[in-house]
């Protein structure tokens, strides 16, 4: 007696290699001359500022003109972008974003206007970016497929990092070539075309959105209730603004290139370089391997690194090992941004990352501004070692409290585990 034939199910079809997914090519592409475009243009502006005012504090006020707005409309920004298409208010964005760059480019034109046309024109551009970050960190999981999407975040963060390297030195080339005039008409027309390639983006895996209910505030309160509710989010974001708040010793690399270290101008450019290069090479392994397993543990371990590395370089007196602490310190940062990062998208439904999105932003903002006011205070205080020494031993501290914290984020093994339906 023959047995019957079992005709085993059919597989679906695989989804096609990232290199070959065009709505990512040309998402990137798109980020990488937004990205180039506000590199660009922060370099130029913060030149001007300086060379029409000659004091410090002014460029403090070109940094805070850009963040109050992201502050302010921080509510507004994370409701609108679960409502409506990303993709849409992104375009929207970035074509506002090149129309400061025009009013920029008219400015430089009109040196009557003074400092005052600058930071109005710095106001409307933060009112853009308050938009666009969030809007862009929402869209990728709607271009990708959800299996790789850890792939796409990596490829994504290592290209934008590459590009973040390059950008000011050619800001700095096309001003000394052609001025502010060049530079922004440049600028301009990278938003534009960055918009442009949008329209070659589909949101092919896009959750439908669902009816609005209640106020606005009652939308973006049930967010905050999420986030708090999700010992995984919670935890991933407050590790990355305090361990970047109390940490990072940028702020103080010309102290230590003129004082410490005694390697002048030329010094302090290689120990900026030192941090990218790390994050670059960093970047490079996790788009080829994205980490998979233990992803929790792993994510604190690389905080837990980039401390050890900044304590090294806050007690370093020989500029190879310091050099190489912060090659080190910027790998880890790589690795622990990327974990972070994978792990709010897998972690938020569709319908509410514009929300989650928009604090996540808030608090890298935070930390990034912060950081250095806070770095710059406390070496005012106790000297730049002092300060360095402290904050990196914050940052261990910040390790060790949050691995007890939030039990489930240091336990958690692969992203999917991460997921609302997991």
């Amino acid at each position: 007696m023959r047995r019957p034939v079992v005709t085993p199910p059919a597989q679906p079809p695989a989804a096609p290699s990232l290199s070959h997914h065009t709505g990512f090519i040309a998402f990137l592409g798109a980020r990488v001359l937004a990205l180039f475009a506000q590199q660009v243009q922060a370099v130029v502006v913060a030149w001007q500022v300086y060379d029409l005012t000659r004091e410090p504090l002014s460029l403090a006020y070109v940094g805070l003109a850009q963040f109050l707005p992201m502050l302010c409309l921080l509510l507004p920004a994370g409701d609108l972008i679960d409502r409506y298409n990303r993709r849409h208010i992104l375009m929207v964005s970035w074509t506002v974003s090149g129309v400061c760059s025009a009013m920029l480019w008219w400015l430089s034109g009109h040196g009557h206007a003074g400092v005052a046309g600058i930071y109005a024109v710095l106001v409307l551009f933060g009112c853009a970016r308050a938009f666009g970050g969030p809007a862009m960190q929402s869209l990728l999981p709607q271009i990708v497929p959800r299996a790789q999407l850890a792939q796409a975040i990596a490829t994504n963060m290592m290209i934008m990092r590459v590009a973040s390297i390059a950008s000011p030195v050619m800001g700095g080339v096309l001003y000394a070539t052609g001025g502010g005039e060049l530079t922004y008409a440049v600028c301009l027309g990278a938003f534009v075309v960055g918009a442009l390639l949008l329209m070659l983006v589909t949101t092919t895996y896009a959750s439908a959105r669902a009816a609005a209910v209640g106020t606005m505030w009652q939308r973006f309160g049930a967010g905050i209730v999420f986030i708090r509710t999700r010992p995984i989010i919670l935890g991933t974001i407050s590790l990355d603004l305090f361990a970047v708040l109390l940490g990072g010793v940028v702020a103080l690399l010309p102290i230590y290139a003129a004082e410490v270290l005694h390697v002048g101008p030329e010094g302090l450019g290689a120990l900026r370089s030192a941090m990218a290069m790390g994050e670059v090479v960093a970047g490079v392994i996790l788009s080829v391997r994205p980490l998979q397993r233990k992803v929790g543990a792993r994510m604190f371990l690389a905080v837990a690194i980039f401390g050890l590395a900044n304590l090294v370089f806050s007690l370093s007196t020989w500029f190879w090992l310091s050099f190489a602490a912060l090659a080190v310190a910027g790998a880890a940062d790589m690795v622990s941004v990327y974990i972070r990062g994978a792990l709010v998208q897998f972690s938020t439904p569709d319908e509410m990352r514009g929300r989650v999105n928009a604090v996540n932003m808030l608090f890298i903002g935070s930390s990034n501004e912060l950081g250095e006011f806070r770095a710059g205070t406390s070496a005012a205080a106790v000297g730049a070692v002092p300060a360095a020494v402290l904050g990196s031993l914050c940052t261990l501290g910040v390790v060790a409290a949050w691995t007890r914290i939030f039990k489930p984020l240091r336990t958690v093994d692969r992203y999917e585990e991460a997921s609302p339906k997991g």
